[in-house]
């Protein structure tokens, strides 16, 4: 270790970062969406601008994660002035610089006050957009690692576990599990050895929350999972990323590698006897991987298949110890708990359904991005008034939960986003993926999709789940062509039930999900298929009879 951190040294670099401020504040977003808008390149000629006009002691310009509205990326937000631009060019650099403290520039100025802002309550992403993911420093001038410390200093680890029950935390990987009971339950497990995992593999189509906050505030995750390991007793730990997300990969390689240096990670923690470790394994792209059995089965080196339960990892996990997971997003969690406690954070959400929840906002909507709004708005609060449904198109449908999830019609927009409610519509939260469609849209067409996605990502280790999405996929292509019978259908949904209740895992047992919500709510446009012979969304192309 270069030095050993304490309280003090915290406090020391709070004040050396507030000091090193400058007058104008110049954020650039360097997330996936503005990078590949060559939100760096923009970065680059912010910092030649400024050091040609000799203003380099007024202004400082640095890259930051996530702003949010994805589809106007590249994103710059001066922070100073509390202005963001979207869509800027190198050509808009000069004029933004020029105006810096006179007038921002109208024509690529986003207001702050529209909806997709305004409705949004941030927890998860509070820093999202204010740090650099890559500094430490910089987390920690906004009260980053405050909670590690209290927790360390002025908590035992059941008074840590009782604010997070008290909160009324539940698991944002999509089971709802309450996340006090689980801490709780690892706490007390009997082990030679405990382990806190971190279940970054997120593979659902059209969700990208997860690694958003790993390549953007990869701190935050890494504070929860310490607060989680002090409170459960645990002193190693993995977070389980796919290879996929270099960006994610690479961010939290450098925010591990600072936090060691600092003596935040490692042994002595923050000048205590309280040691813990962690280390990144990375997935090869399996979606089976997002169920915690198979995944801790990856991470010892074997299959990455899943195995019957109990017993649960929370007695028997990594290498037969007691293992705590929870997915990225509630460990993001933990720090606001800790410091603000557990009351505080009960009273955002529902009665059942505490706190925000994050969204990736994808499909047929005008403001593609990533959202974090209170658990209880409705779904159309988030398609119409943040999300922006585009005019002289009809609503559809919204799929949330991705594969696993289901399709909700227009007549139950006004329903409450939280656990509950979506699933007695026969759909899930999920992770928080959530695709808007319009009337372009097939809904035979879309359940085959998911569950082509299914039967390929199957691990195959148990029949109804390797045959019955199969065998489910084969009938939808039949009906989007336009050869099945009725006697198809009433296979599909015999199938549906053997596939739900009789595969071994999530995987297979959520599957129908997709097939089930759309004959429930759009069973017409099976029937048009098979009896018609037509697609009323003019998607298929069907067999000449």
């Amino acid at each position: 270790m270069d030095e050993e951190m304490n309280g003090e040294d915290l406090a020391r670099i709070i004040d050396e970062e507030s000091r090193a401020k400058k007058l104008h504040q110049i954020h650039v977003c360097i997330a996936a969406a503005c990078l590949s808008a060559h939100s760096e390149s923009l970065k680059e000629e912010f910092v030649k601008e400024i050091k040609r006009r000799g203003i380099e002691h007024q202004c400082k310009v640095k890259g930051v994660g996530c702003l949010g509205l994805c589809a106007q990326a590249p994103l710059i937000s001066v922070e100073s002035e509390g202005v963001l631009y979207h869509n800027v060019t190198s050509q808009n650099v000069p004029q933004i610089v020029e105006g810096l403290g006179k007038k921002p520039v109208k024509e690529l100025q986003a207001s702050l006050q529209e909806p997709f802002f305004s409705r949004q309550h941030r927890v998860v992403l509070d820093n999202c957009g204010k740090v650099d993911p890559e500094r430490i420093e910089d987390y920690i001038s906004r009260g980053g690692y405050s909670a590690l410390l209290k927790a360390l200093n002025e908590m035992r680890p059941p008074e840590v576990i009782e604010q997070v029950t008290r909160s009324g935390l539940r698991g944002r990987g999509g089971a709802g599990y309450p996340t006090g009971l689980k801490w709780s339950t690892v706490s007390k497990a009997i082990g030679a050895r405990k382990f806190v995992v971190c279940n970054a593999d997120e593979g659902d189509p059209g969700a990208f929350m997860d690694r958003t906050i790993l390549a953007s505030d990869p701190h935050k995750v890494l504070e929860g999972m310490i607060i989680a390991a002090y409170a459960v007793g645990a002193s190693e730990g993995y977070i389980y990323v796919r290879a996929e997300y270099p960006l994610a990969v690479k961010r939290l390689k450098t925010a591990i590698h600072q936090a060691e240096r600092l003596s935040i990670l490692g042994k002595n923690i923050l000048g205590t006897q309280f040691n813990f470790s962690i280390e990144i394994r990375l997935g090869a792209g399996a979606f089976v991987c997002g169920e915690e059995t198979a995944l801790l089965a990856s991470i010892e080196g074997k299959r990455g298949t899943p195995r019957p339960r109990p017993p649960y990892p929370a007695e028997t996990g990594l290498w037969t110890m007691p293992t705590l997971i929870n997915n990225v997003e509630t460990y993001a969690h933990i720090p606001s708990i800790i410091i603000e406690g557990g009351d505080w954070y009960s009273k955002l959400g529902t009665a059942k359904s505490k706190g925000t929840k994050m969204f990736a906002l994808a499909g047929r909507v005008t403001n593609t991005g990533l959202i974090e709004v209170p658990m209880g708005i409705t779904l159309r609060e988030i398609i119409f008034d943040i999300g922006g449904f585009p005019q002289g198109h009809k609503f559809k449908a919204v799929q949330t939960g991705g594969p696993s999830g289901g399709c909700v019609p227009e007549q139950y927009l006004d329903t409450p986003v939280d656990y509950e409610s979506l699933t007695k519509l026969g759909s899930i939260m999920g992770s928080g993926g959530m695709i808007v469609m319009d009337e372009t849209s097939c809904m035979v067409d879309v359940a085959k999709y998911f569950m082509d996605f299914c039967k390929s990502e199957s691990c195959g280790k148990c029949i109804p789940c390797r045959v019955g999405t199969a065998q489910m996929h084969d009938i939808l292509t039949k009906i989007t062509n336009g050869t099945a019978t009725m006697n198809d259908l009433s296979t599909l949904e015999e199938l549906c039930d053997v596939v739900q209740n009789t595969s071994l895992c999530g995987l297979g047992q959520t599957a129908p999900n997709s097939v089930l919500s759309t004959l429930r709510y759009f069973g017409e446009e099976y029937l048009a298929h098979i009896q018609r012979r037509t697609c009323p969304a003019g998607v298929c192309k069907m067999q000449e009879q």
